[in-house]
């Protein structure tokens, strides 16, 4: 059986960042999803088990539409790490094949199909305990440099973050 490893926020090993923010999986963003996610390194895969609560509704007891998307974002998102780059999400495809329930055990695994040149197109999957597929979706992602596109909002994290913890002392 595969090792499972943490594999939280969104650096690599070339480029970590000391704040998450993220809505999907930030530790840092209390009205966040904050899921958990973990790798299986031998099948390159990304899992997250989680139950949705009910202010993630759409649908009564099942979730809306654009939180199952943020969460397949998610997954596919976190695949993009094994090869040591951040790409971002250009386009995304997703399939809702059965309402997604409220409160009961839930997966999502991502997965790698291919990659050419900066351009990285992954997949993942929701399901249930049963094991059924509940959606599924296809995402191009973008590998970009970090230390350019976002070195600004980097530096603003820091500074907010030294303010806020000056100012409750």
């Amino acid at each position: 059986m595969a090792t499972k490893k943490p594999f939280h926020g969104h650096g690599t090993k070339h480029q970590k960042h000391r704040l998450n923010h993220c809505f999907g999986c930030g530790r840092d963003n209390p009205e966040g999803m904050r899921l958990k996610f973990f790798i299986d390194e031998g099948a390159q895969r990304t899992i997250c088990k989680f139950k949705l609560a009910r202010r993630y509704q759409g649908p009564p007891g099942h979730a809306h539409g654009g939180i199952i998307a943020t969460i397949l974002d998610e997954a596919m998102g976190k695949v993009n790490k094994f090869r040591n780059v951040l790409a971002l999400t250009k386009q995304m495809d997703v399939e809702y094949r059965k309402p997604v329930p409220l409160g009961k055990p839930l997966t999502v695994i991502g997965y790698e199909s291919h990659v050419r040149g900066r351009r990285h197109v992954n997949l993942a999957e929701i399901t249930n305990e049963a094991g059924e597929v509940l959606a599924r979706s296809k995402g191009l992602f973008i590998a970009v440099d970090p230390a350019k596109m976002f070195a600004k909002f980097i530096a603003e994290d820091k500074s907010v973050g030294r303010k806020s913890t000056n100012s409750q002392r």
